[in-house]
């Protein structure tokens, strides 16, 4: 396979194909994101494309999954990108499921219909990171859309039959927006009404502006009950009709992974016996990114 830089993916597709199609990301400017600040984002050629194609042909037929990398291959234009699902369908008619990172700019960019034909053609899972759903929070954070602009975004992709997984960052707004933060999140979770919502926990990357700014004394870090406490107001205004929160990923201090309604309620009062100190939560050198 032909690889680029760094490559990135959801936790969920730890054991899928990773198929490079784009490098960096088309937008690159959040604030508390490192990942991709020294890659120039682009697509990459059909030629170099199709033929890691047929080497994951010839090579994972044990595998299930495929996912689209990088940042944003949903920006790829319609056409190419047909052609780079018709070919994965071709070649690897095994798979079950091929997943993409998304963003608003990409998905407004995509026509009702032209989302259909993906699904159609196997796109089946499609993940945003909201991190907020605060609007001076997204601003402050330049993340390049409002709250309102994700919610009508994460909806489209929703109406075209995709599944749709929402990541969410805890901390985010450091802590003179924490539990407003939470409840405007919490919002726009129910509004869209994913079927998959991760939630992360702030960890800073060095020489990322976000990270400068708490050198500078600008932002200030939450701590492990601060965070817990805004996990707890983010959960209570969450509604989802049939959908898992889960908030497992090696940042937090908390793990839980919860199914909407099912298990609202129990999840409340873990978190509730954890800030009461009745449950011992991870250890910050063992938190990771």
């Amino acid at each position: 396979m032909h690889y680029q830089g760094n490559i990135f993916r959801p936790p969920s597709e730890a054991n899928s194909i990773l198929l490079q199609v784009t490098t960096g990301c088309s937008h690159n400017k959040c604030t508390f994101c490192g990942m991709y600040k020294e890659e120039r984002f682009s697509i990459k050629d059909d030629k170099t494309i199709m033929a890691d194609i047929d080497f994951a042909a010839a090579n994972y037929r044990g595998l299930k999954r495929l996912f689209l990398c990088d940042g944003d291959a949903l920006i790829i234009p319609q056409k190419r990108l047909v052609l780079i699902l018709e070919q994965i369908r071709k070649k690897l008619p095994w798979l079950t499921r091929v997943g993409i990172y998304a963003n608003s700019k990409s998905i407004k960019m995509k026509g009702e219909e032209q989302l259909k034909q993906l699904y159609d053609l196997g796109l089946t899972i499609a993940y945003m990171g909201l991190e907020s759903g605060d609007d001076v929070t997204l601003k402050s954070i330049n993340k390049g859309a409002t709250s309102q602009q994700m919610t009508d975004m994460g909806k489209k992709i929703r109406a075209a039959g995709m599944k749709l997984s929402i990541t969410v960052l805890l901390g985010i707004a450091g802590t003179t927006r924490s539990h407003i933060h939470a409840k405007e999140t919490g919002k726009v979770l129910s509004a869209i009404d994913p079927e998959f919502v991760g939630a992360l926990s702030l960890m800073l990357t060095p020489n990322t502006p976000l990270s400068d700014d708490f050198d500078r004394g600008n932002f200030i870090l939450l701590g492990a009950e601060e965070m817990l406490e805004e996990l707890f107001i983010m959960f209570s205004a969450t509604e989802l009709s049939d959908g898992l929160f889960h908030a497992n990923h090696a940042s937090n201090y908390l793990p839980i992974q919860a199914e909407l309604p099912k298990d609202k309620e129990k999840t409340l009062q873990l978190i509730k016996q954890a800030l009461a100190g009745k449950i011992h939560l991870k250890p910050e050198h063992m938190r990771g990114l």
